[in-house]
């Protein structure tokens, strides 16, 4: 698939009404995806300024993304970044599993629009999509997966906004951090 097909898909989830987020959300997020881009940043869904401004990630946690992107040599804008959900749930929860479950085609049809050589998965609801439901993220972080998503590099790791909720010192923001320094690694070796 191509850039085409990522448009294309963009406007199909734009008049998506399969569940029920659809009724709550201001729009559709469907995500960031620059050219060549080797690495799909998965996240769990919209928050507030997703939804109103169209675009993944610009939130507190998406600043933090950035800062630790940024301190591994990274940079988000040559990365796809899209979420489990394309709508924003009511009062940030989590996507329930019947949500994500009818938006996985969304997410599926992105992967193989971008081709990425890793995926990164950020959060449970990200990691219950690559790993399927019940897996935790302590046992699969750390290191890279390959055996499940057609053979793509796979890395699990925290999602930014539970690195702010335990604070700077806290053991999820250096996880994220150790676990981003590792996917520049893998693309300094691809």
């Amino acid at each position: 698939m191509t850039r085409q097909e990522w448009d294309r898909l963009a406007v199909e989830m734009s008049t998506c009404t399969a569940c029920g987020l659809a009724g709550s959300r201001q729009r559709v997020v469907p995500g960031q995806f620059p050219p060549g881009a080797r690495v799909l940043l998965v996240g769990e869904a919209p928050g507030r300024e997703e939804d109103e401004g169209g675009e993944p990630f610009v939130g507190r946690s998406g600043r933090l993304l950035d800062e630790l992107l940024a301190e591994v040599g990274l940079d988000r804008a040559d990365m796809a970044v899209v979420n489990t959900v394309k709508c924003r749930p009511p009062a940030n929860r989590p996507p329930r599993r019947g949500e994500a479950a009818t938006c996985r085609p969304w997410l599926d049809s992105q992967v193989l629009a971008v081709d990425p050589a890793i995926v990164v998965t950020l959060g449970g609801s990200a990691l219950a999509w690559a790993f399927g439901p019940g897996r935790r993220l302590r046992d699969v972080r750390g290191r890279v997966h390959s055996d499940l998503l057609a053979g793509r590099a796979l890395v699990a790791t925290y999602h930014p906004s539970a690195a702010l909720r335990f604070g700077p010192a806290g053991e999820p923001r250096a996880a994220l951090r150790d676990d981003l320094a590792l996917v520049a690694g893998l693309l300094e070796t691809a």
